[in-house]
């Protein structure tokens, strides 16, 4: 299995605030212009030029401490680092006794349901409380994959903090790099449950766009016109109900990038309702009339994060290889705000246009 094959499949991971420099280089005074990826690639051991080209893809390498892109040319004394969220140093996982809501669990892999306000792994700013912790806390030992600088104990794939639903994770090494396996050749199957801003035109349909980190908000990602930047990333969505100034979706995921969903939900126009990191907890459709602004206020009360629900996850199991498909009811908070809407459709069904 290639190193990519090995990458824990980030669907909708949190960045953090801070970031950690890993790899300096300075140019020196003679220096002649070239490009980053052939200038670091002589200066850092066992670090390939597919590797750093990545790197600044994701606002990983600067240079005199300003992100850059991978054709960037490196100039007379310039500094150049390479930078990310972790520190250097290696984190030390501790388990703590942290509940659990486990859908499923066997020998070789479990499956629970992440509640809202739950990290999946420790970080800058997270280095306890996280899903990992309470992990280890369970069961002792998780294997971690040793070709990867960001593989934690157990984690296939990831969600963000805020978004909640279904999470497989494995309990023997050889189960982690087959379930590795087919996220990497997407032959499993997640379908997210989302509430988005505007009424969709179409009742179903595919949004297809380069995922990369943004280079003028190292926090947020955003889609690329240029395919040269970015990741191939493909979401497909079907409307399941509308609800006058918002829709409610189910998203059919083919790739896992980082804030796929809310990324590629923005691009077209419809961005998650609540979403603090992409603008969806300001009023982006509807009136102006005080009752409705109050109205959505208290949506926002109830639900203070992104309208993103993980509703199902399958996967061919690694050991039985049986097909296997799980489902988790969509939280509460969603599904109030969700009542909510539709009570204020039925009750201002001629101010809505």
């Amino acid at each position: 299995m290639s190193s990519a094959e090995h990458d824990i499949h980030d669907d909708e991971e949190d960045f953090n605030d801070e970031l950690f420099e890993h790899h300096k280089a300075k140019a020196d005074a003679g220096q002649a212009p070239l490009r980053i990826d052939k200038f670091l690639v002589d200066r850092i051991p066992n670090l390939s030029r597919s590797k750093i080209a990545e790197a600044a893809r994701s606002g990983h390498v600067q240079v005199n401490g300003i992100a850059v892109k991978p054709n960037h040319k490196v100039k007379p004394e310039d500094e150049v680092s390479i930078v990310y969220s972790e520190p250097k140093r290696t984190l030390k996982l501790i388990p703590e006794d942290i509940p659990l809501d486990i859908v499923y669990e066997d020998d070789a892999v479990l499956v629970i349901n992440k509640p809202a306000d739950f990290v999946v792994h420790p970080g800058h700013g997270n280095y306890s409380g996280t899903l990992v912790n309470a992990l280890l806390h369970h069961f002792g030992h998780l294997p971690s994959n040793p070709s990867s600088d960001t593989a934690y104990p157990g984690l296939v794939h990831r969600i963000d903090k805020d978004t909640t639903g279904l999470l497989v994770i494995a309990k023997k090494e050889e189960v982690l790099t087959h379930l590795a396996g087919q996220f990497f050749k997407r032959t499993t199957s997640r379908n997210y449950i989302a509430l988005v801003w505007g009424d969709i035109e179409e009742d179903s349909g595919t949004i297809e766009g380069n995922i990369g980190r943004s280079f003028s908000d190292r926090k947020q990602m955003t889609v690329y016109e240029d395919p040269e930047e970015g990741k191939p990333a493909i979401t497909h969505y079907e409307v399941l109900e509308r609800l006058g100034y918002v829709t409610l979706i189910r998203c059919k995921l083919d790739t896992g990038r980082t804030h796929q969903i809310r990324v590629h939900l923005k691009h077209i126009g419809h961005t998650l309702f609540g979403d603090v990191r992409y603008g969806g907890n300001k009023i982006l459709k509807g009136t102006t009339f005080t009752k409705y602004r109050q109205f959505v206020e208290n949506c926002f009360q109830i639900l203070p994060r992104q309208a993103l629900h993980a509703q199902t996850l399958g996967f061919t199991h690694p050991e039985t290889g049986k097909w296997m498909e799980f489902e988790a009811a969509m939280p509460d908070d969603l599904v109030q705000v969700v009542e909510k809407w539709r009570r204020y459709v039925k009750a201002n069904h001629g101010e809505i246009q």
